[in-house]
């Protein structure tokens, strides 16, 4: 079935006006719930004061969103104008060394907020790693790497590294572990990349101006370092049409997505029902679904928003980061879910695809998803419940393969080449739906509890069949439809300026 496969009209509004529906629906739920249990003693510690002519209360449970946008928001605005400011001057005056501008001003930053004591752990570490990468075997510098990112995921390793930064404060340890994390992942991209280097050796030098780039060292993203490398070091500082005015739109953007994210939390708590889980058992079942639903798609603007706001400034230094994550809502299958495309393209690239490499070969594909979450389990930290996430994950990945090769062998492969284009979208997207929350399930894991996952499960699949299950699934069967409409006005645009572009042969 081709990705232009298009259905009529009536049928596209059809789905648009029902997806429509049972979002406003399920979310008039949650509001309810979200005002009738302002009170409860579970939600004092993360239902706060919000926009007094509101009226209501704020759900502050996320502390992430609350130290990037209300905490320290002046703080990180502080930092990132700084180097904005110090990184223009550069480029006006010495393009050629605005790799080593970065560097200087990204160790000053991390030296006022961290300390000495900080700056010396980063540099031993990078000193280990950079020695490693002399060797120019990638096994080893894959092997050193891990050990070293282990030594911060694992106790009681991680603490007593955090022993030697002195000092207290709110953001200490969010900054050191992520510092200190995003920092053995773009050493190891630096030695994986020396090791194809054919002549010579990278200096350490380019890996200090790779690492201390501020605006990607604490929370990232990362970018890989055949990419910085070139990137930072064009003295070519020209840009496209109307690429200030993109990354203008894109700011304001950020901006509003912030203001809009604010507003919400003061209707719904998405953030602070799941924890109370007295409270969670009496909703409906729409409502968990809705919840759970939310949920990942607050995650997904979230990761959007603090990740556009890094490549706002990382697109002033003329450089191209990876993008933010693509939204849950447009994921049905697994092989495209992730939330941290930095991450997922350092993954994919080192990992993943070196491995799979078409990813048509079942027994390879199993390897290299194996190898993917065991080191994606050891990046987010070893624990039960990232054991478990891992496992459903990566059994998705393997399974979507699995039933691929099963359906396109005969009887499935000739039923489908005798059906229209548009009925075999149709059937696909019922499997899509299915798909679609197996993700859900699977990931809220990660951004909830166990418990929660398993009551959403069992409410929706075991309690609420077949109503609660059969309606939820048409109704994502309808979201999914909608997913594939613009996938397919998207391949014909991109089709129309391909042939446009294309030159014309008298």
């Amino acid at each position: 079935m081709g990705i232009k496969a298009a259905l009529p009209k009536y049928e596209v509004y059809f789905y648009m006006s029902v997806l429509g529906l049972a979002v406003a629906w399920a979310a008039s739920w949650i509001v309810e719930a979200s005002g009738e249990n302002v009170g409860r003693k579970a939600f004092k510690s993360s239902v706060k004061p919000g926009w007094t002519y509101f009226g209501r209360k704020m759900d502050v449970a996320d502390f992430e969103w609350v130290m990037w946008f209300t905490t320290f928001r002046n703080h990180i605005l502080f930092a990132l104008a700084g180097h904005v400011i110090f990184a223009k001057i550069c480029s006006m005056i010495s393009p050629k060394h605005r790799g080593m501008v970065y560097m200087v001003y990204g160790l000053f930053a991390i030296f006022i907020s961290m300390g000495w004591s900080f700056i010396t752990l980063v540099l031993a570490h990078c000193v280990m790693l950079y020695t490693v990468a002399l060797v120019k075997r990638k096994w080893i510098c894959f092997v050193a790497g891990l050990c070293s990112l282990a030594t911060f995921k694992m106790e009681p390793y991680g603490s007593w590294q955090a022993g030697f930064v002195t000092g207290s404060f709110e953001l200490q340890d969010i900054l050191f572990y992520g510092g200190c994390g995003f920092t053995i992942m773009r050493c190891m991209s630096f030695a994986l990349e020396n090791c194809e280097k054919k002549d010579g050796n990278y200096t350490f030098i380019d890996l200090l101006k790779y690492n201390f780039y501020l605006p990607f060292f604490y929370f990232g993203p990362v970018m890989t370092f055949d990419q910085f490398h070139v990137q930072a070091n064009n003295p070519n500082l020209t840009r496209k049409d109307r690429e200030l005015r993109d990354i203008t739109s894109k700011a304001l953007l950020h901006l509003g997505a912030i203001l809009v994210v604010d507003v919400f939390f003061h209707f719904l708590y998405i953030l602070t029902i799941p924890a109370d889980m007295r409270l969670v058992k009496k909703l409906s079942d729409w409502s968990l679904a809705g919840l759970a639903y939310s949920n990942l798609v607050y995650d997904w603007v979230k990761a959007a928003v603090m990740f556009g706001v890094i490549n706002t400034v990382a697109r002033l230094d003329h450089l191209d980061p990876p993008q933010p994550p693509k939204c849950i809502t447009m994921l049905y299958v697994f092989s495209e879910t992730h939330f941290d495309r930095g991450i997922n393209d350092w993954i994919c690239k080192y990992v993943y695809d070196y491995i799979g490499k078409d990813h048509d070969g079942i027994f390879r594909e199993l390897v290299a998803t194996i190898c993917t979450f065991a080191i994606t389990t050891l990046w987010l930290g070893p624990c039960e419940l990232v054991y478990i996430w891992s496992f459903f994950n990566c059994f998705g990945l393997n399974f979507e393969l699995w039933l691929a090769k099963l359906f396109s062998f005969p009887p499935f492969s000739t039923i489908e080449g005798i059906l229209s284009e548009a009925m075999s979208r149709r059937i696909r997207s019922v499997f899509n739906a299915v798909n679609f929350w197996q993700i859900i399930l699977y990931n809220i894991l990660a951004l909830n509890s166990l418990d929660f996952a398993k009551l959403v499960a069992k409410r929706l699949i075991v309690q609420g069949f077949p109503l609660s299950t059969l309606s939820v699934l048409f109704v994502t069967y309808c979201g999914v439809q909608l997913v594939k409409e613009r996938e397919r006005r998207l391949a014909l645009l991109e089709e129309e300026q391909a042939l446009e572009e294309k030159p014309k042969i008298d």
